[in-house]
């Protein structure tokens, strides 16, 4: 089980601080980093009041009490539901492990903010990746994960799943842009980061045993 979780997990810490630091130390000065930020300024030139409002509330869905409070909510009803800890372990350790390694890259590869106006507080972390977009990729693709792997012979809610799972991730993404608190690079490597994170504990806690009590399922019928 630790050779299925801490390897890859550690692999992609790695990753992530060495591109992290890539960004800051050698490719700060090149035209990939200032076409980067000149997403942020493009951005920030079509603001408007309505599509601010909307992104506020957007991103707010990927806030850390939200997320928390999400996880432990949603643990628990995976709990009794489903009868085991499989589902509400993984989702914690989606959740954990995305927000563990965001830290450690902050830490260590320190990038300043797109330089346009943020429209929300600075927090003290850096710029480099997203963790409101890791933090929204494990938690809703984890929820729609789960919901998929219990509902499979549905495809009709297996897409709605996925639509809400996906999307609310991609409206934090482009939010976090739009308010200029990140960078494309931030948002893309977070996404990267929130999925690496998903499929690394789902393969661990999630597939194999409920691929496993499927197959049991059709071989007793």
């Amino acid at each position: 089980m630790a050779r299925l979780i801490l390897l890859p997990l550690a692999v992609m810490a790695a990753l992530t601080l060495g591109v992290g630091l890539l960004i800051t130390k050698v490719l700060q000065t090149t035209t990939l980093i200032a076409n980067d930020q000149g997403v942020n300024a493009e951005m920030a030139k079509d603001r408007t009041p309505y599509l601010s409002s909307i992104t506020d509330v957007v991103s707010s869905l990927s806030d850390t009490p939200v997320i928390i409070i999400g996880t432990v909510l949603l643990g628990v009803v995976f709990r009794l539901v489903f009868k085991r800890w499989n589902e509400s372990i993984f989702l914690a350790l989606a959740v954990f492990s995305q927000s563990a390694i965001f830290l450690l890259a902050t830490v260590f590869a320190e990038r300043k903010r797109p330089a346009v106006e943020h429209l929300d507080p600075a927090p003290p972390t850096s710029s480099f990746p997203s963790g409101h977009t890791s933090a929204a990729v494990a938690f809703y693709c984890g929820v729609a994960l789960v919901l998929t792997l219990h509902t499979h012979r549905y495809r009709i809610l297996n897409l709605l799943w996925w639509l809400v799972g996906l999307g609310i991730p991609l409206g934090i993404a482009y939010s976090r842009m739009y308010r200029g608190m990140h960078h494309l690079s931030d948002v893309s490597w977070g996404f990267l980061l929130g999925l690496v994170c998903v499929a690394v504990a789902a393969n661990a806690l999630l597939l194999r045993p409920v691929l496993t009590e499927r197959g049991r399922g059709k071989a007793v019928v």
